[in-house]
């Protein structure tokens, strides 16, 4: 399949709608353009962003490693349709990296560029369900998104634990029970499998359950799932949440993710259940950011074997992380981060353990919408070759 036309067909029509009509838009950062129906029973808003990036690394008795690419490109789409209680959101992905692992028999071997697909209902007061694909509940630094970060790109903890997208459905809830205080609770009953995969059911189904505190209050802009304190809150802001992952016959090394365990000469899948438990918070005033993760997960029988019990090799990566990040963000709007991170991998799937230093310089020209980051960081490998690693990443998001 030639991977371009999904690109050239946006393009086409984007071309030929600007053509027909002079557009005025708002300013940078709030679309390239936002369409409200005659009769005010949809909006749509369209979106572009993309991330330029440069690194070199350079890693014990080894050559240095320098690249270029385009890490993320991104159309996005959003708005509501019949009434503002049923919005929706589209976001597809072009870039290589967006598209990669889409090679195998479960996505009919095409490109996964589909992100998110998917429309909330508030159909009840306080209560929102969401059918579709999109993240699922899980790390608070997998949910925000790549647009919002705070470093170059997210941590070794989100790389081995983060539970990502899957398609289904979510129930979310909230409420104020006195003062400024705001619980959040949600539920998401996937198929366990990852995006994009149109093979049905593969094992059994994946239900993550969280909730949320906000002691003081709401953070301003949604900035609770937003790196750097750019709202500067002028009163402190905390968010603590916890969740649960159980992933019933999951058939994917990282539970929805990761490589899949076959069997029986790849005539049949392993499966086995796999728990995931997350615990994180924000913390935001005046400036200054702090974030905490902690990620563990666990297989009832993480060692693939075919049906004569002979081993595969294939391995659930289990184990757990800790993830501290933290940055200050002065009137210049050049902010300065830091992050700690402790991966430990379970001793049975044979893949080293790592802690992970990070400091990172950011410039801000327009929130988030443009900026420029860099950062460098010393990645130590317990039994394996230590690293250093330096980045320095654009991104423009119209």
């Amino acid at each position: 399949m030639n991977t371009k036309h999904p690109l050239l067909g946006v393009a086409f029509l984007v071309c030929t709608f600007l053509n027909a009509q002079e557009i005025k838009t708002g300013t940078f950062g709030k679309g390239i353009f936002n369409i409200t129906g005659k009769d005010s029973t949809f909006t749509m808003k369209f979106a572009v962003r993309f991330q330029l990036l440069g690194f070199s690394s350079w890693k014990e008795n080894q050559p240095a490693d320098l690249n270029f690419l385009v890490r993320r490109s991104r159309l996005k789409l959003d708005g509501f349709v019949y009434s503002p209680k049923l919005k929706y959101k589209f976001e597809a992905g072009f870039s290589n990296r967006d598209m990669s692992g889409g090679s195998d028999d479960f996505t009919h071997g095409s490109p996964r560029f589909i992100m998110d697909a998917y429309v909330d209902w508030n159909f009840y007061k306080n209560m929102i369900l969401r059918v579709g694909q999109g993240k699922l509940p899980g790390n608070r630094e997998r949910i925000i998104s790549s647009a919002n970060l705070q470093l170059v790109d997210r941590s070794l903890l989100n790389g081995k634990f983060n539970i990502d997208r899957d398609i289904g459905f979510q129930l979310k809830h909230f409420f104020n029970p006195f003062g400024n205080v705001v619980f959040r609770e949600i539920l998401s009953i996937s198929l366990g499998e990852g995006r994009n995969v149109t093979t049905g059911n593969l094992g059994g189904l994946q239900y993550v359950g969280g909730v949320e505190i906000l002691p003081f209050g709401n953070f301003k802009n949604k900035g609770d799932y937003k790196g750097a304190d750019l709202e500067r809150e002028p009163t402190p802001k905390l968010a603590i949440a916890a969740s649960y992952e159980f992933n019933h016959d999951a058939v994917r090394t990282r539970s929805n993710q990761g490589s899949y365990m076959f069997i029986d000469n790849n005539n049949a899948l392993y499966k086995t259940n796999i728990n995931t438990v997350f615990v994180d918070a924000m913390f935001k005033f005046r400036g200054f950011s702090f974030m905490f993760e902690y990620a563990d997960r666990t297989a009832d029988d993480p060692f693939a074997k075919n049906t004569d019990g002979s081993l595969t090799g294939d391995i659930v990566e289990a184990g757990n992380a800790l993830n501290f990040q933290s940055g200050y963000l002065f009137p210049s709007n050049w902010e300065v981060a830091g992050r700690y991170t402790d991966l430990n991998m379970s001793a049975f799937t044979m893949q080293n353990s790592k802690d992970m230093y990070t400091l990172g310089v950011s410039k801000y020209i327009v929130g988030h919408k443009l900026k420029i980051q860099s950062d460098l960081s010393y990645i130590k490998t317990f039994g394996g070759t230590n690293e250093i690693l330096a980045r320095l990443q654009m991104e423009v998001h119209f």
